[in-house]
């Protein structure tokens, strides 16, 4: 891409954004786009995707207005972190918030949460990002006994205090670590699966958070891709694929594949979630992506995309006219009806 090109897509970013609505995120303070973009595909677990691939997606979703990219220094053990540093150094004018997390990178136990892994793990960060200041780093789905501890995040006051970043965040698997993490006065947001498929955080962990200021990150909004409508019984994955290799928490929790539902019965609900959304036409994917952001105390939702043309219209789920309370009864009901005793109480 030539440097014309280049200054074009900075100058212009919010004019091409313009349909994108913005919320600030909790305390950080800054305002990011209310639909975001995840990166764990672009570094591993989704099958391969090729460097030109990566910042092909990074672009396109840049040019429909996302303005927050979500990583984490083990997402290709930091090849999306640089990847996005690669994109942002050839567009020196965009406006972006990074989200990037740590934690992952040890054995999951309250002592290899100290500061100094906490300056290790956002050092390699900070390297892999080209910035000398991480705009939120998120603890990536820690035990309960790490979002328990003072010390912790005491240390991470320091790392605030020091400039290593400017602030920080609790990604989390379930509601109750959720409600914890947002009780603590300086998390300035927490990240949570929640979608069609996944109900529970509309109980309390939302209301949390708006009472407290704290902005939610809504993380695996289509479950996996279960609610693009576009799998079947009969659809595979590639093996290096966590859809193929963790459907049963064998790498991870259960609840990041698919959102924890049984993949057949996912299938059989997303045919209805389909119906749902094809009743407003919308696509599934469009509604899904929708009806999340448009939940009260949802900051922004982070899906991911493979390739261009996704990340655009994945982006455009931001300019959807409110679905309503209807819309929403209706999605509780699939739920309640085809989900919520498998899943609700496990996370």
């Amino acid at each position: 891409m030539d440097s014309d090109s280049r200054t074009d897509l900075s100058s212009n970013q919010e004019a091409r954004g313009s349909a994108m609505p913005s919320r600030v995120l909790g305390r950080t303070g800054r305002a990011v786009s209310v639909i975001s973009l995840g990166t764990w595909q672009l570094g591993a677990d989704w099958g391969e995707v090729r460097p030109d691939d990566a910042r092909a997606v990074l672009e396109a979703s840049a040019e429909a207005g996302v303005t927050m990219f979500d990583t984490a220094d083990v997402y290709g053990d930091g090849r999306s972190e640089q990847c996005i540093a690669e994109f942002l150094a050839a567009h020196p004018g965009l406006d972006t918030f990074v989200a990037t997390k740590m934690g992952r990178r040890a054995d999951q136990s309250l002592g290899n949460y100290s500061m100094a892994n906490f300056r290790a793990w956002t050092d390699r960060s900070r390297s892999n990002l080209r910035t000398d200041t991480l705009d939120l780093v998120q603890l990536h789905c820690p035990p309960t006994e790490v979002i328990d501890s003072d010390q912790v995040f005491d240390d991470l006051d320091t790392l605030v205090a020091e400039g290593v970043m400017a602030a920080y965040g609790v990604s989390v698997e379930t509601a109750d670590q959720a409600l914890a993490a947002i009780a603590r006065p300086s998390v300035a947001s927490v990240q949570i699966i929640i979608n069609a498929f996944r109900l529970k955080p509309l109980e309390r962990v939302l209301p949390a958070a708006l009472e407290a200021g704290v902005g939610i990150i809504a993380r695996v909004p289509l479950a996996s891709g279960l609610l693009s409508g576009r799998y079947d019984e009969s659809t595979t994955f590639a093996a290096d694929d966590h859809r193929s290799y963790n459907r049963h928490g064998e790498a991870f929790d259960r609840g990041e594949t698919f959102s924890g539902v049984d993949y057949d019965e996912g299938v059989r609900a997303a045919r209805e979630f389909s119906a749902l959304a094809a009743a407003r036409g919308l696509s599934p994917a469009r509604a899904a992506l929708a009806w999340v952001a448009q939940l009260d105390g949802v900051t922004t939702v982070i899906p991911g995309a493979r390739s261009p043309e996704q990340a655009r219209q994945n982006a455009t789920a931001g300019s959807v006219p409110p679905l309503g309370e209807e819309f929403t009864a209706a999605v509780t009901e699939l739920y309640d009806r085809r989900l919520k005793a498998s899943v609700h109480d496990l996370w």
